[in-house]
C-alpha cells in the first residue's frame, strides 16, 4: 500500500483575508508564501514545508476554478505544535501581542509528559491552539493498554 507522508496543506476560511495573514505571520512567525493563491486567497508557509492556505470562503466555493470548489461555514480549528519548554514563551508572546487567550489546558497523561494547549481566535474567528506534547499518543497507549 502507498504511504500518506504528512498534511501538505490546510486552509483556514476568512473575508478578510489580508488581517488574518497578517495576525499568522506577525504573531506566530508563519511566512507569507505569495500575494495571492489562485486569486482567492493567500498561503504561509511553516517551519517543515507544511502550508497554511488562508482563503475568502466566497471566492473558493465558485464553480469552475481550476481546483474544486470548497469552503467552509462557521470558525475552523488548527493545532500548532511546539515543543514544550517554548510554551511559557509563546503564553508571553500571544499577550504581549493583544491576544486573548481563551483557554489553556493541560491533558491528561503520565506526570512529566502531560500535552498543554494555548487556545486562542485569530480576526475570522477560527480556533486556533498550540500544543506542546503529544496527547495523542497517550490517547493511543491507554486504547492498547485496556484491549490487552
Amino acid at each position: 500500500m502507498p504511504t500518506v507522508l504528512g498534511v501538505h496543506e490546510t486552509i483556514l476560511y476568512a473575508t478578510d483575508v489580508d488581517a488574518t495573514v497578517r495576525f499568522y505571520a506577525d504573531v506566530l512567525g508563519l511566512v507569507v508564501m505569495e500575494e495571492s493563491v489562485g486569486g482567492v486567497g493567500r498561503g504561509l508557509r511553516l517551519p517543515g514545508g507544511a502550508v497554511l492556505l488562508i482563503f475568502n470562503p466566497e471566492l473558493a466555493g465558485k464553480p469552475g476554478r481550476v481546483v474544486p470548489s470548497h469552503g467552509a461555514t462557521g470558525p475552523g480549528h488548527i493545532a500548532f505544535a511546539i515543543t514544550p519548554d517554548s510554551y511559557d514563551a509563546w503564553l508571553a508572546r500571544l499577550q504581549v501581542r493583544g491576544v486573548e487567550i481563551e483557554k489553556e489546558i493541560e491533558w491528561p497523561g503520565p506526570e512529566g509528559d502531560r500535552a498543554r494547549s494555548i487556545y486562542f481566535r485569530d480576526p475570522a474567528g477560527n480556533s486556533a491552539e498550540l500544543m506542546s506534547g503529544d496527547y495523542w499518543k497517550h490517547v493511543e497507549a491507554e486504547r492498547d493498554s485496556a484491549r490487552g
